[in-house]
């Protein structure tokens, strides 16, 4: 069926409670049972239809009570308080997983989820290298993420690695560092060098947007 072109790219990190590198990339069950973390992008190129989404903002934190596939979870999203009503309404449709296909990441994701709370309009503070492994994003007294390259546990080095998924939905290929995170907002939660990633994110309406 045809639908609305939209698009969304833009530098995208996140970080969970599963140890380095994730059990769930590789269809393992959550380190610590229940899987919880948080996620931000920055749109620099992005539209829906005629309307323009660049420089825009996105976040979530979220929460299930076991591996992700059980479903259960609860999500809070957070939109950039600088957009419009029309953009927002856009990015409501495109987080939702309307005008898309059932595989794409937002309607995987969105399928798991049992409860989603009110979203919360708000400044989104946001920095990412990529290449160093290093990124950061801040919501207020809301939400808070810091990533930082693993350190080898000997030479106190940093360590680089990557995680590939030549058929992956979320991404295809991703630069894993140590995150630490905290969560004062309706989902709390505390976690320190826990899991990261970065990556360069592209979504449209049939799923991740190759190169």
């Amino acid at each position: 069926m045809p639908y609305v072109d939209w698009a969304i790219k833009g530098p995208k990190i996140a970080a969970c409670s599963c140890d380095y590198g994730c059990p769930c990339e590789f269809n393992g069950k959550p380190t610590e049972g229940l899987c919880e973390g948080l996620e931000c992008m920055r749109i620099d190129d992005g539209w829906f239809g005629d309307l323009r989404l660049d420089g825009l903002k996105v976040a979530a934190a979220y929460r299930w009570p076991g591996p992700v596939h059980e479903g259960g979870g609860v999500v809070q999203g957070f939109i950039d308080c600088d957009a419009t009503p029309t953009q927002v309404e856009a990015l409501s449709i495109i987080l939702g997983g309307g005008e898309q296909e059932p595989t794409t990441v937002f309607n995987i994701y969105g399928s798991t989820i049992a409860e989603e709370l009110p979203p919360v309009f708000a400044p989104i503070d946001f920095g990412s290298d990529i290449e160093e492994r290093t990124g950061w994003f801040r919501i207020e007294d809301q939400l808070a993420l810091e990533l930082e390259p693993i350190r080898n546990p000997v030479t106190g080095l940093a360590h680089r690695a990557r995680i590939v998924l030549p058929e992956g939905f979320e991404f295809r290929e991703a630069e894993v560092a140590s995150g630490t995170f905290t969560s004062g907002g309706e989902i709390r939660m505390h976690r320190q060098s826990r899991y990261g990633a970065l990556w360069n994110a592209a979504y449209g309406p049939h799923g991740i947007i190759d190169p």
